[in-house]
């Protein structure tokens, strides 16, 4: 199987349907990529099949599963202007997420910007909805810019050919994330819980954070013939996004209903059960081989720009996206 480039790391990736069972961590399966939609689609369900429900990747997966059929269904229905170059967007695009599962699965660490998710995706005092909001802020703000990219250089057209469809699919997420929010919110019966998300729903959108991933796929498509400042805005666009996701979980300080980890006790915070302080992270629980404790737990806790070692994460970034490097 061939081996990805995962935040400058490697991990073996294989296509759909290569990897089924539960991986390091109880993250199921260990493939990272998928050749069709179809594919993204069973691979989605693996995943999900292979985790607690109330597991924080296991409620994004969910979600992001029902955006990807949604796709699907309207690929061969005339929806879109330009239906092979959306279907390839829509697998380039998932890639990235699969990925990020794949590392985590291989005892790897995941770009930046999904860290929180994977950190603190058992902690009790984080509701689903901000699990949901926190993957999509990831995937949309960070993934999606540098999928776009990438399909426009494979398929040897610009953004602008694409801009009409991208925006098209605003229509099908916006029917998805009002299913997710009435879903997901609490009842009058949890109202301490009610008030704080209600304040994030407030803070956050779909819309607008993929009119913000359409402004990073301008810039990085200007960058495209220099390498340097292209590496620095890929580096900056991955801490800034996990500086987002962060913020969207911290914890609401009481214990979501019916929540339970099922996942192993590293990804409990360190203070005791059910605690921990507003804005830290717990201990990471892998280390990539070579690095410092010290070199990770700034990178965890530094601010947009200095997410990760500018040479080696925004490398990363370039070799996933198909921009040139140095």
């Amino acid at each position: 199987m061939p081996e990805t480039a995962v935040d400058g790391r490697t991990v073996t990736s294989g296509t759909a349907g290569t990897g089924g069972t539960a991986g390091t961590g109880g993250t199921a399966g260990t493939g990272g990529t998928a050749g069709t939609v179809e594919e993204v689609v069973g691979r989605l369900r693996e995943i999900g099949a292979g985790l607690p429900r109330a597991d924080g990747v296991a409620v994004f997966n969910r979600l992001y599963l029902d955006v990807t059929e949604a796709v699907r269904d309207r690929l061969g229905a005339g929806y879109f202007a330009d239906p092979p170059t959306m279907t390839e967007l829509d697998v380039v695009f998932a890639g990235r997420y699969l990925l990020a599962v794949a590392a985590d699965a291989a005892g790897q660490a995941p770009p930046a910007c999904w860290q929180p998710l994977f950190a603190l995706r058992a902690h009790p005092g984080v509701h689903p909805l901000q699990f949901a909001l926190a993957g999509m802020n990831a995937h949309i703000q960070h993934d999606l810019p540098l999928a776009v990219v990438d399909t426009c250089r494979r398929r040897g057209c610009e953004p602008a050919d694409v801009e009409e469809d991208y925006h098209r699919v605003n229509g099908v997420l916006a029917g998805v994330e009002k299913a997710v929010r009435e879903q997901l919110m609490p009842g009058p019966d949890l109202l301490e819980y009610a008030e704080p998300l209600t304040h994030l729903l407030g803070t956050w959108s779909v819309e607008a954070a993929r009119e913000g991933a359409w402004s990073a796929v301008r810039a990085l498509w200007e960058l495209r013939h220099l390498p340097g400042a292209a590496r620095a805005f890929a580096t900056a666009l991955d801490g800034s996004v996990a500086l987002l996701g962060r913020a969207l979980l911290l914890p609401l300080g009481t214990p979501a209903p019916g929540h339970t980890s099922g996942r192993p006790s590293a990804h409990r915070p360190s203070d005791g059960p059910g605690t921990a302080p507003a804005g830290r992270l717990p201990e990471a629980r892998n280390r990539p081989a070579g690095g410092s404790a010290g070199a990770d737990a700034s990178a965890a806790h530094a601010g947009p720009a200095f997410a990760g070692p500018a040479d080696a994460g925004g490398q990363a970034q370039l070799e996933c996206s198909g921009l040139p490097s140095a």
